[in-house]
């Protein structure tokens, strides 16, 4: 199970840095919520995260350069797994290229046989 937690990782990531929307936000439940250091509120079902998104591409230009995960880590909690990870992000907007390296908690859990974000916590790695 833990192997096909981290493929699923694997995957939602690489359509993150590919920039494929579709393909990233179809990893997450309708009603996930996420915690995002650059975002001063908890955004509460997909949508909400989706039309900040949008807006990110509308307004800042954003796109995604690159998106490397290490330290993977895999808990399984019957149905649910915690996945945990740390990333380095380049991204280009309007303003021009940024780096962040950053950890994450993605939250997963088994729906019908397949792995589905339930629950996303991003924050600034210290120092």
């Amino acid at each position: 199970m833990k192997a096909d937690v981290l493929a699923t990782a694997d995957a939602l990531i690489a359509a993150f840095e590919h920039n494929d929307r579709a393909g990233y936000f179809s990893f997450f439940a309708p009603e996930a919520s996420f915690v995002f250091h650059a975002v001063a509120h908890v955004m509460h079902g997909r949508a909400a995260y989706e039309a900040e998104y949008d807006r990110w591409v509308r307004e800042d230009g954003f796109q995604v350069l690159e998106c490397t995960s290490t330290h993977q880590h895999v808990e399984m909690f019957g149905d649910c797994a915690v996945f945990t990870h740390q990333t380095h992000t380049r991204v280009r907007t309007n303003d021009g290229e940024s780096a962040y390296d950053e950890r994450e908690t993605i939250i997963f859990c088994n729906q019908n046989n397949r792995w589905v974000a339930v629950h996303e916590h991003l924050s600034l790695l210290p120092g």
